[in-house]
């Protein structure tokens, strides 16, 4: 198996403080003993798997507080974004594992109580409760507001109808994060969040939906959910609030797993441009191929800064980052689709061919650049607060 080297340098950079450094170098030692030859024929199986691999490791203390079995006292995002970063560029299916108990996870942590944070969130660290997202549907993917899924309130519990789609770990996880319509105004000022167990009488698993890179996804239906008033997280109509703020915190991650992907995919490009030769010389003595390689390598360390900046300032400020985490997660994601996509090229006809890793990135990328909020969305994220920052 040829090795597999990727610059660590960026570790040296100011955004980081001694116990990330040591973070980095101790889950890729990990990630080198536990990650090799991961079997993804069955995907629900995998991620079960490897939600009891990650939590054996530990790594799922960094999705909660301490309180509750974690590391720190809140959320350091430095820290969620090496271990994406470090996952993914090992293996897609385990970066999604480790993504899915942070943001399934972290409404509670922001928005929960006390007792509600104490029922979930230790299941959460040590892997025994799996945790899901649920905000979209079929008509409101990016408009977060249209919504329809509906809760009426009924006294001491909501009652919930409607149905959510391409909801990760839909149908494997323990619990769902909802978000839902309950009506104490229109569009994004009345809808709420609350938790669905996956045992509640009304829930049914429509649709399972396959993907070009094999993730457990859903489509769920509600018929009548009923779901105690003490399961909802926040006040009524602050849901909204809830998933921004929620996202504010793990869309840097997403660029970050992206980030794991494009280092993955340059480091695989190199490899290949050393072994394989054309008209009797290495394919990296042809100046198109370094072109390719250089503005890889770049498109690398920009990526990084943007992600790392976010996150350095969120973990130092406490401020809200939407304009930093837009840019970061925009910025890697597409970055990373055009690294893959010089990858593949450097490959030739092997950069096709299923089971090849630069093949697997190619797949595993697509996504990224639409979850946790499309390329398009991030770029009027970005706007708005730039017009805002320049009004009289």
């Amino acid at each position: 198996m040829t090795k597999i080297s990727v610059d660590q340098t960026y570790l040296e950079w100011p955004f980081f403080e001694d116990h990330h450094r040591t973070l980095a170098l101790d889950l890729e030692n990990w990630c080198q003993e536990n990650l090799k030859d991961i079997d993804h024929s069955d995907v629900d199986q995998a991620c079960k798997d490897m939600l009891a691999k990650l939590a054996g490791g530990g790594w799922l203390k960094y999705v909660v507080p301490k309180a509750y079995g974690g590391i720190f006292e809140e959320f350091d995002v430095r820290s969620l974004c090496l271990i994406r970063e470090t996952l993914a560029r090992h293996d897609g299916l385990a970066d999604f594992v480790f993504a899915m108990q942070g943001l399934g996870s972290g409404t509670i942590t922001l928005f929960g109580s006390e007792a509600t944070k104490a029922e979930y969130l230790p299941g959460v660290a040590t892997g025994k409760k799996m945790a899901a997202f649920a905000l979209t549907e079929l008509d409101s993917g990016s408009d977060v507001a249209n919504m329809t899924t509906s809760a009426e309130d009924c006294g001491d519990h909501y009652s919930v109808n409607g149905a959510k789609t391409y909801i990760s770990n839909g149908g494997i996880a323990d619990y769902y994060v909802l978000f839902v319509r309950t009506g104490e105004a229109p569009g994004a000022k009345g809808l709420s969040a609350m938790i669905l167990d996956a045992d509640c009488a009304g829930l049914e698993i429509t649709e399972r939906i396959e993907v070009i890179a094999p993730h457990p996804l859903a489509t769920l239906t509600f018929n009548d959910c009923k779901i105690p008033k003490e399961k909802r997280l926040g006040e009524a109509g602050a849901g909204f609030k809830a998933s921004m703020a929620t996202l504010d915190i793990f869309r840097s991650t997403v660029g970050a797993a992206a980030l794991g992907f494009a280092r993955r995919a340059l480091s695989e490009a190199v490899n290949r441009t050393n072994e394989r030769h054309l008209f009797g010389a290495p394919l990296h003595n042809l100046q198109l191929v370094q072109g390719m390689l250089a503005e890889s390598a770049t498109d690398v360390d920009s990526s990084a800064l943007l992600i790392y900046r976010a996150a350095w300032t969120r973990d130092t400020t406490g401020r809200r980052i939407t304009r930093e985490a837009a840019m970061a997660k925009m910025h890697a994601t597409e970055c990373a689709q055009v690294v893959i996509d010089k990858a593949v090229q450097i490959f030739g006809g092997m950069g096709v061919v299923s089971g090849v890793k630069v093949e697997e990135l190619y797949r595993e990328i697509r996504a990224l650049r639409i979850y946790e909020g499309a390329t398009e969305v991030q770029k009027v994220i970005i706007a708005k607060q730039l017009l805002n920052d320049h009004k009289d």
